[in-house]
């Protein structure tokens, strides 16, 4: 399969047809603000996990240099990183109401940003020229949008 520029595409679903310039138009603004909304999804995920109030685990490294070894400070054999335990100390799962429906909307939002990754892909693969230009120039649009909202959330 190759790449065409064409205005006749059938995009996900039967009942989504493209046969003109018109519909092609919409179709690739659909498109774009569909991945557009899967970049602000990404960040917003993002900038919620880092301020949720999930417990985090915060432990130290198992093992630390002993004083016989002379080494600087930024020497990768620092930790070993081999001889550190598999089960993590603290329970992973939240212990508060607040949590579990924190880690519930999380869950939510990356239901939908698969899916929504998923669709954008299937678009691409509908091997249309003007609807890889959508999703890839949606892409650059969220990224540019989206990216500048975290730093002034802080």
């Amino acid at each position: 399969m190759t790449f065409e520029v064409s205005n006749n595409v059938t995009l996900l679903f039967d009942f989504w047809e493209v046969h003109s310039a018109a519909g092609m138009a919409v179709s690739v603004i659909v498109v774009l603000l569909l991945t557009v909304f899967y970049e602000l999804l990404k960040v917003w995920r993002v900038w919620l996990s880092s301020n949720s109030v999930l417990p985090r685990s915060q432990t130290p490294p198992p093992y630390t240099r002993s004083s016989s070894i002379q080494t600087d400070s930024n020497s990768a054999l620092e930790y070993a990183p081999s001889e550190a335990p598999l089960a993590p100390k603290e329970s992973f799962f939240p212990k508060t109401r607040n949590s579990w429906l924190l880690h519930a909307v999380q869950s939510l939002l990356h239901l939908l940003q698969v899916s929504l990754g998923y669709t954008l892909m299937l678009c691409v693969m509908s091997y249309n020229t003007w609807i890889f230009l959508g999703v890839v120039l949606g892409s650059v649009l969220g990224y540019f949008l989206s990216v500048p909202l975290i730093g002034h959330a802080q």
